[in-house]
Protein backbone atom coordinates (compact mmCIF):
# COMPACT_ATOMS: atom_id res chain seq x y z
CA UNK A 1 0.00 0.00 0.00
CA UNK A 2 1.25 3.33 -0.90
CA UNK A 3 1.99 5.58 1.67
CA UNK A 4 -0.65 8.36 2.81
CA UNK A 5 0.60 10.58 5.24
CA UNK A 6 0.84 14.13 4.34
CA UNK A 7 3.50 16.54 3.74
CA UNK A 8 2.39 19.79 5.17
CA UNK A 9 5.45 19.83 7.63
CA UNK A 10 8.05 18.43 5.13
CA UNK A 11 7.34 21.70 3.13
CA UNK A 12 7.22 23.91 5.60
CA UNK A 13 11.23 23.00 5.80
CA UNK A 14 11.61 23.35 3.02
CA UNK A 15 11.37 27.34 2.95
CA UNK A 16 15.12 27.47 3.75
CA UNK A 17 15.99 24.69 1.91
CA UNK A 18 18.46 25.21 -1.73
CA UNK A 19 19.15 23.14 -4.86
CA UNK A 20 22.77 23.51 -5.55
CA UNK A 21 24.63 22.87 -8.82
CA UNK A 22 25.83 19.63 -8.26
CA UNK A 23 24.87 15.96 -8.34
CA UNK A 24 27.65 14.40 -10.57
CA UNK A 25 27.40 11.08 -12.26
CA UNK A 26 28.72 7.79 -11.58
CA UNK A 27 30.86 7.72 -14.51
CA UNK A 28 32.33 11.43 -13.05
CA UNK A 29 33.20 10.75 -9.49
CA UNK A 30 36.66 11.16 -10.09
CA UNK A 31 36.41 14.81 -11.74
CA UNK A 32 34.74 16.13 -8.76
CA UNK A 33 34.66 19.82 -8.82
CA UNK A 34 33.86 22.22 -6.44
CA UNK A 35 30.92 24.29 -7.02
CA UNK A 36 29.40 27.73 -6.05
CA UNK A 37 26.24 26.78 -4.02
CA UNK A 38 23.31 28.87 -5.46
CA UNK A 39 19.82 29.24 -4.00
CA UNK A 40 17.06 27.41 -6.55
CA UNK A 41 14.84 27.50 -4.42
CA UNK A 42 12.95 30.85 -3.38
CA UNK A 43 9.80 29.41 -1.21
CA UNK A 44 8.53 25.83 -1.63
CA UNK A 45 10.12 23.18 -3.42
CA UNK A 46 6.71 23.26 -5.40
CA UNK A 47 8.15 26.33 -6.99
CA UNK A 48 10.88 25.34 -8.56
CA UNK A 49 11.63 25.76 -11.95
CA UNK A 50 14.17 24.10 -14.06
CA UNK A 51 17.37 26.06 -14.90
CA UNK A 52 19.82 24.97 -17.52
CA UNK A 53 22.26 25.68 -15.20
CA UNK A 54 21.20 22.19 -12.83
CA UNK A 55 21.08 20.45 -16.15
CA UNK A 56 23.22 18.09 -14.77
CA UNK A 57 21.93 17.11 -11.12
CA UNK A 58 18.97 17.60 -12.36
CA UNK A 59 19.52 15.05 -15.64
CA UNK A 60 20.99 12.58 -12.97
CA UNK A 61 17.87 12.19 -10.91
CA UNK A 62 16.04 11.95 -13.62
CA UNK A 63 17.75 8.56 -14.93
CA UNK A 64 18.42 7.39 -11.82
CA UNK A 65 14.82 7.40 -10.70
CA UNK A 66 13.92 5.68 -14.67
CA UNK A 67 16.24 3.27 -14.53
CA UNK A 68 14.75 2.03 -10.73
CA UNK A 69 11.20 2.36 -12.39
CA UNK A 70 12.56 0.01 -15.58
CA UNK A 71 14.18 -2.42 -13.24
CA UNK A 72 10.96 -3.02 -10.73
CA UNK A 73 8.46 -3.06 -14.30
CA UNK A 74 10.94 -5.58 -16.12
CA UNK A 75 11.15 -7.94 -12.89
CA UNK A 76 7.19 -7.33 -12.07
CA UNK A 77 6.35 -8.77 -15.28
CA UNK A 78 9.45 -11.39 -14.96
CA UNK A 79 8.23 -12.97 -11.90
CA UNK A 80 4.75 -13.07 -13.57
CA UNK A 81 6.11 -14.57 -17.08
CA UNK A 82 8.99 -15.84 -16.23
CA UNK A 83 10.03 -17.55 -12.56
CA UNK A 84 9.45 -16.24 -9.07
CA UNK A 85 11.65 -17.34 -6.17
CA UNK A 86 13.29 -19.46 -8.00
CA UNK A 87 10.03 -21.64 -9.18
CA UNK A 88 7.57 -21.20 -11.57
CA UNK A 89 6.04 -18.02 -12.56
CA UNK A 90 3.63 -16.46 -10.50
CA UNK A 91 1.50 -16.61 -13.37
CA UNK A 92 1.11 -20.21 -12.86
CA UNK A 93 1.33 -20.37 -9.70
CA UNK A 94 -1.89 -18.39 -8.94
CA UNK A 95 -3.65 -20.44 -11.93
CA UNK A 96 -2.72 -23.56 -10.24
CA UNK A 97 -4.03 -21.76 -6.67
CA UNK A 98 -0.30 -22.79 -4.98
CA UNK A 99 0.48 -20.43 -2.04
CA UNK A 100 -0.31 -17.75 -1.24
CA UNK A 101 -3.26 -19.20 1.24
CA UNK A 102 -4.91 -19.98 -1.99
CA UNK A 103 -6.64 -23.16 -1.83
CA UNK A 104 -8.98 -23.41 -5.03
CA UNK A 105 -9.56 -21.49 -8.41
CA UNK A 106 -12.65 -20.11 -6.27
CA UNK A 107 -10.18 -19.31 -3.72
CA UNK A 108 -7.99 -16.96 -6.67
CA UNK A 109 -11.62 -15.42 -8.28
CA UNK A 110 -12.37 -14.16 -4.13
CA UNK A 111 -8.53 -12.61 -4.20
CA UNK A 112 -9.25 -11.04 -7.88
CA UNK A 113 -12.81 -9.36 -6.38
CA UNK A 114 -10.86 -8.36 -2.99
CA UNK A 115 -8.49 -6.45 -5.74
CA UNK A 116 -11.29 -4.50 -7.06
CA UNK A 117 -13.18 -3.59 -3.59
CA UNK A 118 -9.74 -2.98 -2.42
CA UNK A 119 -9.17 0.09 -5.33
CA UNK A 120 -12.41 1.46 -5.73
CA UNK A 121 -12.22 1.63 -2.03
CA UNK A 122 -8.92 3.96 -2.12
CA UNK A 123 -9.70 5.83 -5.01
CA UNK A 124 -13.12 6.93 -3.45
CA UNK A 125 -12.43 7.51 0.31
CA UNK A 126 -8.48 8.07 -0.18
CA UNK A 127 -7.75 9.16 -3.40
CA UNK A 128 -10.47 12.21 -3.97
CA UNK A 129 -12.10 11.79 -0.42
CA UNK A 130 -8.98 12.68 1.59
CA UNK A 131 -8.21 16.12 -0.21
CA UNK A 132 -11.81 16.85 -0.23
CA UNK A 133 -12.05 16.38 3.77
CA UNK A 134 -9.00 18.71 4.12
CA UNK A 135 -10.57 21.37 1.64
CA UNK A 136 -14.04 21.25 3.98
CA UNK A 137 -12.16 21.58 6.57
CA UNK A 138 -10.71 24.98 5.35
CA UNK A 139 -6.97 22.96 5.50
CA UNK A 140 -7.00 24.05 1.80
CA UNK A 141 -2.93 24.10 1.19
CA UNK A 142 -2.96 20.84 2.80
CA UNK A 143 -5.77 19.87 0.49
CA UNK A 144 -3.87 20.68 -2.67
CA UNK A 145 -1.17 18.88 -1.85
CA UNK A 146 -2.30 15.58 -0.46
CA UNK A 147 -3.93 15.35 -4.31
CA UNK A 148 -2.19 12.50 -5.98
CA UNK A 149 -0.72 13.42 -9.58
CA UNK A 150 -1.13 16.71 -8.99
CA UNK A 151 2.18 18.01 -10.70
CA UNK A 152 0.81 16.54 -13.89
CA UNK A 153 -2.69 17.58 -13.51
CA UNK A 154 -3.02 13.72 -14.26
CA UNK A 155 -5.57 12.54 -11.29
CA UNK A 156 -8.58 12.33 -12.89
CA UNK A 157 -7.38 9.91 -15.27
CA UNK A 158 -5.17 8.21 -12.69
CA UNK A 159 -8.44 7.54 -11.03
CA UNK A 160 -10.28 6.15 -14.04
CA UNK A 161 -7.87 4.00 -15.03
CA UNK A 162 -8.13 2.81 -11.32
CA UNK A 163 -11.66 2.28 -12.14
CA UNK A 164 -10.65 0.73 -15.85
CA UNK A 165 -8.76 -1.77 -13.55
CA UNK A 166 -11.58 -2.77 -12.06
CA UNK A 167 -13.57 -3.00 -15.22
CA UNK A 168 -10.98 -5.13 -17.01
CA UNK A 169 -10.88 -7.88 -13.86
CA UNK A 170 -14.31 -8.04 -14.17
CA UNK A 171 -14.61 -8.38 -18.02
CA UNK A 172 -11.80 -10.36 -18.29
CA UNK A 173 -10.37 -8.23 -21.09
CA UNK A 174 -8.32 -5.59 -22.23
CA UNK A 175 -10.89 -4.30 -24.77
CA UNK A 176 -14.32 -3.15 -23.09
CA UNK A 177 -15.75 -6.63 -24.47
CA UNK A 178 -16.61 -8.91 -21.77
CA UNK A 179 -15.26 -12.58 -22.30
CA UNK A 180 -17.10 -16.12 -22.15
CA UNK A 181 -14.93 -16.61 -19.42
CA UNK A 182 -15.04 -13.79 -16.76
CA UNK A 183 -16.35 -13.38 -13.99
CA UNK A 184 -19.13 -10.70 -15.42
CA UNK A 185 -20.49 -14.03 -17.62
CA UNK A 186 -20.18 -16.50 -14.31
CA UNK A 187 -22.19 -13.58 -12.43
CA UNK A 188 -24.56 -13.27 -15.50
CA UNK A 189 -25.41 -16.63 -15.64
CA UNK A 190 -26.78 -16.69 -11.73
CA UNK A 191 -28.44 -13.50 -11.89
CA UNK A 192 -28.20 -11.16 -14.60
CA UNK A 193 -29.65 -8.01 -12.70
CA UNK A 194 -26.79 -7.66 -10.77
CA UNK A 195 -24.13 -8.56 -13.59
CA UNK A 196 -26.02 -5.30 -15.23
CA UNK A 197 -25.85 -3.04 -11.74
CA UNK A 198 -21.78 -4.32 -11.24
CA UNK A 199 -20.96 -3.12 -15.45
CA UNK A 200 -23.19 0.06 -14.68
CA UNK A 201 -21.69 1.10 -11.44
CA UNK A 202 -18.41 0.27 -12.95
CA UNK A 203 -18.90 3.60 -15.54
CA UNK A 204 -20.67 5.31 -13.42
CA UNK A 205 -17.72 5.63 -10.74
CA UNK A 206 -15.79 6.68 -14.60
CA UNK A 207 -17.75 8.59 -15.58
CA UNK A 208 -18.27 10.61 -12.32
CA UNK A 209 -14.47 11.18 -11.91
CA UNK A 210 -13.76 12.21 -15.42
CA UNK A 211 -16.70 14.75 -14.76
CA UNK A 212 -15.20 16.57 -11.79
CA UNK A 213 -13.44 19.87 -13.36
CA UNK A 214 -10.35 19.91 -14.69
CA UNK A 215 -7.84 19.78 -12.50
CA UNK A 216 -8.89 18.16 -9.62
CA UNK A 217 -6.48 19.88 -7.51
CA UNK A 218 -8.50 23.42 -8.49
CA UNK A 219 -11.94 21.20 -8.06
CA UNK A 220 -12.03 19.69 -4.24
CA UNK A 221 -15.42 21.51 -3.20
CA UNK A 222 -16.90 20.99 -6.53
CA UNK A 223 -20.28 18.68 -6.42
CA UNK A 224 -18.48 16.67 -9.17
CA UNK A 225 -15.88 15.41 -6.62
CA UNK A 226 -18.32 14.49 -4.05
CA UNK A 227 -20.36 12.64 -6.56
CA UNK A 228 -17.12 10.83 -7.86
CA UNK A 229 -16.56 9.57 -4.17
CA UNK A 230 -20.19 8.12 -3.71
CA UNK A 231 -20.05 6.35 -6.80
CA UNK A 232 -16.79 4.98 -6.26
CA UNK A 233 -18.19 3.83 -2.71
CA UNK A 234 -21.42 2.47 -4.73
CA UNK A 235 -19.10 -0.48 -6.83
CA UNK A 236 -17.56 -1.00 -3.81
CA UNK A 237 -20.53 -2.02 -1.83
CA UNK A 238 -22.06 -3.89 -4.93
CA UNK A 239 -18.75 -5.88 -5.00
CA UNK A 240 -18.62 -6.46 -1.45
CA UNK A 241 -21.83 -7.31 -0.36
CA UNK A 242 -23.00 -9.06 -3.47
CA UNK A 243 -20.62 -10.62 -5.78
CA UNK A 244 -18.96 -12.15 -3.54
CA UNK A 245 -22.00 -13.52 -2.69
CA UNK A 246 -22.18 -15.63 -5.87
CA UNK A 247 -18.85 -16.34 -5.57
CA UNK A 248 -18.87 -17.87 -2.04
CA UNK A 249 -22.39 -19.81 -3.33
CA UNK A 250 -22.67 -23.05 -4.86
CA UNK A 251 -20.45 -23.03 -8.51
CA UNK A 252 -18.43 -25.49 -8.90
CA UNK A 253 -14.47 -25.37 -8.68
CA UNK A 254 -14.23 -26.43 -12.31
CA UNK A 255 -16.28 -23.57 -13.54
CA UNK A 256 -14.16 -21.25 -12.04
CA UNK A 257 -10.72 -22.24 -13.36
CA UNK A 258 -11.27 -20.62 -17.30
CA UNK A 259 -12.63 -17.78 -15.32
CA UNK A 260 -9.03 -18.08 -13.42
CA UNK A 261 -7.02 -18.45 -16.06
CA UNK A 262 -8.56 -15.71 -19.21
CA UNK A 263 -7.83 -13.44 -16.14
CA UNK A 264 -4.07 -14.37 -15.96
CA UNK A 265 -2.86 -14.58 -19.34
CA UNK A 266 -5.59 -11.87 -20.96
CA UNK A 267 -5.28 -9.42 -18.47
CA UNK A 268 -3.15 -9.13 -15.89
CA UNK A 269 0.37 -10.44 -18.37
CA UNK A 270 -0.23 -8.22 -21.10
CA UNK A 271 -0.86 -5.08 -18.99
CA UNK A 272 2.33 -5.99 -16.65
CA UNK A 273 3.89 -6.66 -20.42
CA UNK A 274 3.07 -2.91 -21.28
CA UNK A 275 4.03 -1.46 -18.49
CA UNK A 276 7.54 -3.00 -18.82
CA UNK A 277 8.04 -2.13 -22.30
CA UNK A 278 6.23 1.46 -21.62
CA UNK A 279 8.97 1.79 -19.04
CA UNK A 280 12.07 1.09 -21.14
CA UNK A 281 10.71 4.07 -23.59
CA UNK A 282 10.13 6.42 -20.51
CA UNK A 283 13.88 5.15 -19.53
CA UNK A 284 14.96 6.07 -23.40
CA UNK A 285 13.45 9.39 -23.05
CA UNK A 286 14.81 10.42 -19.82
CA UNK A 287 18.63 9.56 -21.33
CA UNK A 288 18.00 11.85 -24.47
CA UNK A 289 17.29 14.19 -22.06
CA UNK A 290 20.12 13.95 -19.97
CA UNK A 291 22.26 14.07 -22.97
CA UNK A 292 21.05 16.92 -24.78
CA UNK A 293 18.37 19.32 -22.37
CA UNK A 294 15.54 21.07 -24.53
CA UNK A 295 11.90 21.86 -23.80
CA UNK A 296 11.11 19.68 -26.61
CA UNK A 297 13.15 16.67 -24.69
CA UNK A 298 11.01 17.26 -21.37
CA UNK A 299 7.86 17.17 -23.70
CA UNK A 300 9.13 13.74 -25.19
CA UNK A 301 9.71 12.38 -21.25
CA UNK A 302 6.25 13.72 -20.17
CA UNK A 303 4.70 12.48 -22.44
CA UNK A 304 6.35 8.93 -22.08
CA UNK A 305 5.99 9.43 -18.37
CA UNK A 306 1.67 9.76 -19.01
CA UNK A 307 2.22 5.89 -21.54
CA UNK A 308 3.65 4.86 -18.85
CA UNK A 309 1.53 5.70 -16.67
CA UNK A 310 -1.53 4.25 -17.71
CA UNK A 311 -0.81 0.53 -17.38
CA UNK A 312 0.38 1.10 -13.86
CA UNK A 313 -2.98 2.45 -12.61
CA UNK A 314 -4.71 0.21 -14.75
CA UNK A 315 -3.27 -2.48 -12.63
CA UNK A 316 -4.19 -1.05 -9.07
CA UNK A 317 -6.83 -3.72 -8.74
CA UNK A 318 -4.23 -6.93 -8.94
CA UNK A 319 -2.26 -5.34 -6.33
CA UNK A 320 -1.26 -8.97 -4.83
CA UNK A 321 1.52 -11.43 -5.35
CA UNK A 322 4.99 -10.14 -6.57
CA UNK A 323 3.89 -6.93 -6.25
CA UNK A 324 2.98 -6.81 -2.79
CA UNK A 325 5.26 -9.10 -1.66
CA UNK A 326 8.13 -7.70 -3.00
CA UNK A 327 7.20 -3.66 -2.29
CA UNK A 328 7.05 -3.05 -5.95
CA UNK A 329 3.79 -1.11 -5.10
CA UNK A 330 5.47 1.77 -2.94
CA UNK A 331 8.80 1.44 -4.85
CA UNK A 332 6.63 3.01 -7.71
CA UNK A 333 4.03 4.57 -6.63
CA UNK A 334 4.46 5.84 -2.78
CA UNK A 335 2.85 9.32 -2.77
CA UNK A 336 3.22 12.17 -0.80
CA UNK A 337 6.92 12.58 -1.69
CA UNK A 338 9.46 13.35 0.90
CA UNK A 339 9.97 16.39 -1.29
CA UNK A 340 13.11 17.62 2.14
CA UNK A 341 14.87 14.11 0.64
CA UNK A 342 14.50 15.01 -2.79
CA UNK A 343 16.31 18.05 -2.25
CA UNK A 344 19.03 16.41 -0.51
CA UNK A 345 19.54 13.80 -2.92
CA UNK A 346 19.57 16.18 -5.54
CA UNK A 347 22.13 18.11 -3.83
CA UNK A 348 24.80 15.63 -2.63
CA UNK A 349 24.07 12.88 -5.34
CA UNK A 350 23.31 10.52 -2.68
CA UNK A 351 21.30 7.92 -4.91
CA UNK A 352 22.24 5.14 -3.05
CA UNK A 353 19.47 6.37 -0.67
CA UNK A 354 17.19 5.98 -3.02
CA UNK A 355 17.32 1.68 -2.64
CA UNK A 356 17.45 -0.71 0.05
CA UNK A 357 17.85 -4.30 0.48
CA UNK A 358 16.44 -7.40 2.40
CA UNK A 359 12.79 -8.45 2.70
CA UNK A 360 10.41 -5.67 1.97
CA UNK A 361 8.61 -4.75 5.37
CA UNK A 362 5.88 -2.05 5.39
CA UNK A 363 5.00 -0.12 7.89
CA UNK A 364 1.19 -0.64 9.81
CA UNK A 365 -0.88 2.06 9.62
CA UNK A 366 -1.20 4.41 12.89
CA UNK A 367 2.18 2.38 13.84
CA UNK A 368 5.95 3.24 14.01
CA UNK A 369 7.42 0.53 12.39
CA UNK A 370 10.70 -1.24 12.61
CA UNK A 371 13.75 0.51 11.58
CA UNK A 372 14.23 -1.34 8.74
CA UNK A 373 10.68 -0.46 7.68
CA UNK A 374 11.26 3.16 7.55
CA UNK A 375 14.39 2.55 5.96
CA UNK A 376 12.41 1.44 3.14
CA UNK A 377 9.60 3.98 3.09
CA UNK A 378 12.59 6.42 3.72
CA UNK A 379 13.68 5.38 0.10
CA UNK A 380 10.27 4.87 -1.67
CA UNK A 381 9.46 8.31 -0.87
CA UNK A 382 12.65 9.47 -3.21
CA UNK A 383 11.94 7.87 -6.13
CA UNK A 384 8.93 6.02 -8.49
CA UNK A 385 6.42 7.66 -10.81
CA UNK A 386 6.16 10.98 -8.55
CA UNK A 387 9.48 11.66 -8.20
CA UNK A 388 9.82 11.44 -11.90
CA UNK A 389 6.36 13.36 -12.36
CA UNK A 390 8.07 15.99 -10.03
CA UNK A 391 11.05 16.36 -12.13
CA UNK A 392 8.87 16.34 -15.58
CA UNK A 393 6.07 18.47 -14.83
CA UNK A 394 4.76 21.59 -13.21
CA UNK A 395 1.35 23.18 -13.70
CA UNK A 396 0.14 20.07 -15.67
CA UNK A 397 2.71 21.10 -18.45
CA UNK A 398 5.54 19.91 -19.55
CA UNK A 399 8.78 21.52 -17.72
CA UNK A 400 10.91 24.46 -19.54
CA UNK A 401 14.39 25.16 -19.48
CA UNK A 402 14.90 28.81 -17.69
Amino acid sequence: MKKRTLFAAALLALGATTFTACGDDDDDKNEEKEVQQETLLDNEAVNVEYQAKYSKAWGNYMRVVATLLKTDSDNLYKYWNEAYEGGDSYAKRFKGAEGAGFKSAKDCVEQIVDGCVTIANEVGTAKINDPVELWNDKKTEEAVLAVESWFSWHSREDFANNIASVKNAYYGSLDGSVNDNSISKMIANKNADLDTEVKNAIDAAQKAILAIPQPFRNSLGSTEAQTAIEKCVELRDILTNKVKGIINGDLAEADWQPVLDQYVDNVVLPTYKELSENNTALYNAVVEFEKNPSNDAFQKCADAWLSARKPWESSEAFLFGPVADKGLDPNMDSWPLDLTGIVKVFNTAAWADLEWSGDFEEIPDGEEGSQHAQEIASAQGLRGFHTLEYLIFKDGKARTIH
